[in-house]
């Protein structure tokens, strides 16, 4: 090993004590959350506020009360031990209760959880340093990044250390903490806030808990998993990387997760650094045990993170406290935030087959929320737009209805060629009404749904400047679009290839809201900007009451909303949430009959029973598709995979 150690004056007979005189090797428990995103109450598959159905339902994740029962179950687990409880940042943003409380109601609930030290997240920043400073107000643990730099103005003062050290079981941890480098670019930190270099400050921050005596360090980071890997893992000294940012699932179990529990990363100081992150929003809570010998070393790690499913009960007391917390939330719902000229349409008949006012309004508010970062071009599909708003006074409700999935602003880089992919991906299944046609800002284009699908999309021009000039496709163009379809849904995997990909903006309802009442009163318009040449549009199928249950005997088809739980939240299904008839064909007298495609990309809200419905008019015959798919589990369809469509 070539870790640095301080021996201050021990002698060389000290050094040489036999085997047996040696100290015990040191276990250290560290249980830890990242990227909780404001989910105090509980979240259902999507990621979203579970409903008291899906409650009763037990297909509820996390909140804060599950959260609290499985932090003090495993605390009593590990009675006598030696235990850390750490939090690595962007506990805001994500739910009405940090719109409405700004940190406090965040503060509060973590505080019961008695957290040993957290770093902060972009996240934090999100209501400049005011909404950070009222969070800090109320927190009772330490807050540790490095590379944050308060000026002597700023009402963050002091409270942000570069490092702390803990003594946990009679021997000094330290830890020191760092926030993503870009966070300027993703938040607000304001004029007296510098974001300093990760690196860097970390090196700095190591050297001088080196200096203590301190020789077991962990780093708590919300730089991202990739980073943590290649960058601060192999920074000199430091033992353990706990983090967070990119909302990564490391896991021995779990085919979906990007790495191992604990990823095992060499430094070149000739050790291993065990680097963990624990997903999102509260649905996982991580177990990491460390093994350290005389000198500090990792001798050995291992864990995995713990479900918060179900099984947890609630905590009572959080529960009743939630509840208090959220009766103000519904007056939010209330809040008239603006006004609309007239009716902004929204109609899933129109969005899912052309451009539509509401498609506009969401889009142009993405490429506004994005555009100091350089985003040029912006995508949201059709079937994510859940309403229309009538004309007059508009609320927050109102916004969240259009918008419910709890989406965030995603950004990312990609060529020319594959914007032109994407929107060949969107006009692909018109005919089928779903929920993948794209509506656009930043560009303008035209498309005949008579050609080949793939060869469908022409004349395709962006943005620049005041006027539009013809797609470079070669050019790498930066993008913004929600994450779900940032994650490949709706048919846009060629999205998952993007360049320098951040998943995890603000949410999609406060960004539309916001960008109505800057320009209240609003008014609804469509301007060419996606054109039909040839034949007449199909209207998409309108969604119809449930159609009859499956017999008994035969196997259930999947929920209306299946997903994987480790799956973004959906914008839309791509199919109605209610089995819906065989879509018709566009109304013009010459158009063709509908024929049934030979694959579909599984959406949310795909089931073997709605699809047959769909392609062949009878839901009955849900088995050909599963047979001819190699009879997967009809509840656990996967999003995004290429299914067969036989023919009738």
């Amino acid at each position: 090993m070539t870790k640095s150690f301080s021996f201050g004056l021990l002698t060389a007979s000290m050094l040489t004590l036999s085997a047996g005189a040696a100290f015990a090797d040191y276990e250290l428990n560290i249980l830890h959350i990242n990227d909780f995103h404001s989910r105090i109450e509980s979240i259902n598959k999507f990621d979203s506020t579970c409903s008291a159905e899906e409650e009763g339902k037990k297909e509820c994740f996390g909140g804060a009360a599950r959260l609290k029962t499985a932090i003090d179950q495993r605390r009593q687990a590990l009675s006598g031990k030696n235990v850390l409880l750490l939090n690595a940042g962007d506990n805001f943003q994500g739910s009405l209760f940090y719109t409405t409380y700004k940190g406090a109601a965040e503060a509060e609930f973590l505080n019961m959880m008695k957290f040993d030290a957290m770093t902060v997240g972009n996240h934090e920043f999100d209501d400049s340093e005011d909404g950070l400073a009222t969070f800090l107000d109320k927190v009772q643990f330490p807050v540790v990044t490095a590379n944050v730099k308060a000026a002597a103005a700023s009402k963050l003062g002091d409270r942000i250390k570069p490092s702390l050290v803990l003594d946990v079981g009679g021997q000094k941890i330290g830890i020191v903490g760092a926030v993503t480098n870009d966070t300027p670019e993703l938040s607000s930190p304001g004029p007296n806030v510098t974001i300093e270099d990760d690196v860097q400050t970390i090196t700095s921050a190591v050297q001088d808990l080196k200096g203590q005596g301190v020789n077991k360090i962990i780093a708590l980071t919300h730089v991202g998993y990739p980073r943590d890997l290649a960058v601060i893992a192999k920074i000199p000294d430091v033992d353990v990387v706990v983090g967070g940012h990119s909302h990564s699932l490391l896991s021995n179990t779990d085919a979906k997760a990007e790495g191992p529990y604990p990823t095992m990363v060499d430094n070149p100081g000739g050790y291993k650094v065990p680097v963990v992150q624990a997903a999102s929003y509260s649905k996982y809570l991580g177990d990491l045990v460390v093994n350290f010998d005389d000198n500090g070393v990792v001798k050995d790690a291992k864990g995995d993170p713990i479900l918060i499913d179900s099984s947890f009960t609630p905590d009572p007391a959080v529960v009743t406290r939630v509840a208090e917390l959220a009766k103000p939330i519904e007056e939010l719902r209330k809040k008239i935030i603006g006004s609309s000229e007239g009716p902004i349409e929204g109609d899933r008949k129109v969005c899912r087959v052309k451009e539509c006012s509401m498609g506009n309004l969401v889009a142009d508010a993405m490429l506004d929320r994005t555009r100091n970062q350089g985003i040029t071009i912006a995508f949201q599909n059709g079937g994510g737009l859940r309403a229309s708003i009538d004309g007059g006074d508009v609320t927050q409700g109102e916004v969240i209805t259009v918008l419910p999935f709890q989406n965030t602003l995603a950004t990312f880089e990609t060529t020319g060629a594959d914007v032109v992919k994407a929107l060949e991906n969107g006009v692909s299944q018109i005919d089928q009404g779903a929920g993948r046609f794209p509506q656009v800002a930043g560009l303008k284009f035209s498309f005949d749904q008579s050609k080949p699908v793939g060869s469908r999309v022409s004349d395709v021009q962006v943005k620049e400047g005041d006027n539009f000039a013809p797609i470079d496709q070669a050019k790498t163009y930066k993008i913004a679009t929600n994450n779900f379809m940032r994650a490949g849904g709706d048919g846009y995997s060629i999205f998952k290839e993007g360049k320098n990909a951040y998943d995890f903006g603000p949410d999609l309802a406060d960004v539309t809201a916001g960008y109505l009442a800057a320009h209240s009163p609003y008014k609804p318009y469509t301007d060419g900007r996606v054109t039909e040449i040839g034949a007449t549009v199909a209207q998409a199928p309108a969604a119809e009451p449930a159609a009859p249950a499956a017999p008994a005997t035969e196997p259930a088809p999947a929920p209306a909303t299946p997903a994987p739980a480790t799956e973004p939240a959906p914008a839309a299904p791509a199919t109605p949430a209610a089995p819906a008839p065989a879509p018709e064909p566009a109304p013009a007298a010459s158009a063709p009959a509908a024929t049934t495609p030979s694959t579909h990309v599984i959406a949310a809200g795909d089931t073997f029973w709605d699809l047959a419905v769909t392609f062949y008019g009878d839901g009955t015959l849900w088995r050909k598709l599963s047979e001819a798919n190699g009879s997967p589990n009809p509840r656990h369809l996967t999003v995004g995979k290429e299914i067969e469509v036989p023919a009738k």
